[in-house]
């Protein structure tokens, strides 16, 4: 199958969806733009501030990215393209989408705070408690593992001590400089832009000059030489700083800048796609459907029943938990007006699956180097989603300019520093995120912050939650997160399965249309439960066995605790709905 065709038919799609499905979405949820929204209502210089919609696109956009909508699809192409590309089409349209915009949608109408606080609305308060202990037991496992990524990323030795030499170290060195530039520069254009009032337009362009200059210089002087272990204790510290500070200074500015990176990345890529079809080499070497049930790995591919393996390796490309704590974290608080909502959300989604399809087409391009034993792929240095993408779209490049050409070895260290840069922004959302959710535990039913006294003033201390967050979340990192990683997939897109219970009940109970929830949240909840379901299995025959270590249990008594909580809070919400379809019917 031809990249070119493949992409350009989903990128009318998509577009499609968001054009007509995104505004029948708006229209049978009351989207109000003359609703105050809460950054105007709640307005406090830290965490409440309208920002302009490009920017806080930009900020949704990075945040939601990371690496998620690269690995996935590249890990899932082992199925087949047909089965990826369906579901990164049909499920970032029709759930994805519907996920992302409802849940920011719901925290607009509940000022502001988190999909547990809509639980809280729709469900009861033991329902929000529930999901607010599972929500940040996540946060903390992204905070781990971000910091892990972001740390190996940049150390001038591996997370396991072992010193780097040649060009991995000069990668390293070199991204770390372009990073730490990076954040100097998004707060001298967030002073500019929130403090001497310059336009979007020339400030934009000034960030984009920024850019280039600091790209320039970090490939070209990168003193910097820290070790893995340091990078966890600096990166501590950042975050620490990071997620507390005013919005405007770094977080706003940092994720709009780099959603220019990421912009980027997809023009390059759909030039090189297109271009390596006309040049006659633009074919995805996939097999169409591989099928079922697909047993080994090489490291770099998924492995396994087709169902539920697709659906949980795929997460940010099609649908995605996560996406919702930032809908309903950081987005929802600076949303300048509702009408925003849609193309900040829905809008982000659907670009993400196109960042997806790119994925799907670079593995495409280079599926006879990457699938092949362990060993041989060891040797092609495309070890890694990242390295894959990267390599994938670089060699297209090639095709075009000339495989001697250096643009092929500029653009794949562009690619990777991209992807660091993504798994930074979402390193420090997810902190922010976290703190926001420690918070909300020790609220009562609409009380905030700022109305809490004794020691719940202590607990709800900005300060305060987000030393715990990060003293958690990176010592975990520090002590093996890996261990109880391989849950977090089933755990993340149960967060989405839960989303969408709770926007679709509390839909119901304002009135509104929330029919086209109950696809979505059914089908979530099967692949969730039924992927737990099979990790208990594995660890019980490890067990029986009599080869499971410690850790063996911990991810069986993990996922068996989060199949219950998928079950209970659906009782709650199928009880919930099924009360206001009696009372309609009444």
């Amino acid at each position: 199958m031809n990249t070119a065709l493949i992409l350009i038919i989903s990128i009318v799609v998509l577009l499609c969806g968001y054009v007509f499905y995104g505004k029948w979405l708006a229209e049978q949820w009351g989207v109000d733009p003359s609703k105050k929204t809460p950054a105007h209502e709640l307005e406090d210089g830290v965490d409440y501030v309208p920002a302009k919609a490009p920017v806080l696109m930009g900020h949704h956009f990075s945040s939601i990215a990371g690496a998620g909508p690269i690995n996935g699809p590249i890990q899932a192409a082992i199925f087949g393209w047909i089965p990826v590309l369906l579901w990164v089409l049909i499920g970032g349209i029709f759930f994805g989408g519907v996920h992302d915009f409802g849940a920011l949608f719901a925290s607009i109408r509940h000022k502001g705070q988190s999909i547990g606080e809509v639980i809280d609305d729709a469900m009861g308060r033991m329902a929000k408690k529930i999901f607010i202990i599972f929500g940040y037991l996540t946060l903390l496992l992204v905070v781990a593992a971000f910091s892990s990524i972001v740390a190996s990323t940049f150390g001038s030795t591996s997370a396991a001590g072992v010193a780097l030499e040649g060009e991995a170290l000069t990668s390293h060195q070199q991204t770390a400089m372009i990073s730490l530039l990076f954040i100097v520069l998004a707060i001298v254009f967030g002073f500019l832009v929130y403090r001497k009032n310059v336009p979007i337009g020339p400030a934009s362009i000034i960030g984009v000059v920024g850019i280039i200059i600091i790209v320039a210089i970090g490939m070209n002087f990168y003193p910097i030489s820290i070790s893995y272990n340091m990078w966890m204790w600096i990166l501590a510290v950042y975050i620490l700083i990071a997620s507390v500070t005013p919005v405007w200074i770094l977080l706003q500015p940092r994720d709009y800048l780099s959603s220019f990176l990421l912009y980027f990345m997809i023009a390059v890529a759909v030039v090189a796609i297109i271009g390596s079809a006309i040049a006659g080499k633009g074919n995805v070497d996939i097999p169409a459907f591989a099928g079922f049930n697909i047993e080994g790995s090489n490291g770099l591919f998924a492995s396994g029943y087709m169902f539920p393996a697709l659906f949980v390796t795929i997460a940010c490309g099609a649908i995605s938990g996560f996406h919702s704590l930032v809908s309903s974290g950081t987005t929802s608080k600076q949303i300048d007006n509702e009408v925003n909502a849609r193309p900040v959300a829905y809008g982000s989604m659907l670009i993400e699956c196109i960042v997806a399809v790119i994925s799907l087409c670079a593995v495409g391009f280079v599926w006879h180097t990457v699938n092949v034993d362990k060993e041989a792929l060891a040797s092609t240095g495309l070890t890694s989603p990242t390295a894959v993408f990267a390599g994938g779209v670089s060699q297209m490049i090639g095709t075009v300019f000339g495989a001697d050409s250096p643009l092929v070895d500029i653009i794949y260290s562009m690619f990777v520093l991209a992807v660091s840069v993504f798994c930074l922004t979402s390193l420090d959302t997810a902190t922010r995120l976290a703190r926001y959710m420690f918070q909300e535990f020790w609220l009562s039913s609409g009380e905030t912050v700022k109305d809490v006294t004794g020691a719940k003033k202590i607990l709800c201390n900005p300060y305060f939650s987000t030393v715990i967050t990060v003293v958690l979340g990176v010592g975990l990192g520090m002590t093996g997160y890996a261990k109880i990683w391989p849950l977090f997939g089933a755990a993340n897109q149960l967060l989405a399965a839960v989303g969408l219970l709770a926007v679709c009940t509390w839909l119901g109970k304002v009135g509104r249309n929330n029919k086209m929830f109950y696809i979505p949240m059914v089908f979530m909840l099967i692949v969730t439960i039924t992927s737990l379901v099979q990790t208990i299995m594995g660890k019980i025959k490890l067990v029986s066995d009599g080869t499971a270590d410690i850790w063996a249990y911990v991810q069986a008594i993990l996922a068996a605790l989060l199949v219950v909580l998928a079950l209970v809070l659906a009782v709650y919400s199928f009880v919930n709905l099924a009360k206001q379809a009696k009372e309609k019917r009444a």
